[in-house]
């Protein structure tokens, strides 16, 4: 499918605050972020690359103990297994990629 409507996709909520439209091609994961203001993203580890690029508000994000207030524009490279987790400071709106595909988005 090489066209895709974002609006057609339902939403899922994969933790509290945290709402994602998934896209997926062969060997990517593109999860589309609506996350609410205060909302925890409790530290974790994933075999997968991912690169988060805020596109609306303001995110604080820790990779490997290292923190960073991210504001539109902005891009994370989270390598692989890297600890990391976040915090909404205000609304935001963020397009992670995920290397290889996140099977359990689907």
């Amino acid at each position: 499918m090489p066209f895709i409507n974002l609006d057609q996709i339902e939403a899922k909520e994969i933790v509290p605050g945290y709402r994602a439209t998934f896209v997926h091609s062969d060997t990517m994961t593109l999860a589309y972020w609506t996350i609410e203001a205060g909302a925890d993203l409790p530290e974790h580890s994933h075999p997968h690359e991912q690169v988060a690029n805020v596109l609306e508000g303001t995110f604080e994000l820790t990779i490997e103990g290292e923190t960073r207030r991210l504001e539109p524009g902005a891009v994370a490279v989270i390598p692989s297994n890297a600890v990391h987790a976040g915090t909404a400071i205000t609304g935001c709106r963020i397009l992670d990629v995920f290397h290889p595909v996140r099977e359990e988005y689907k």
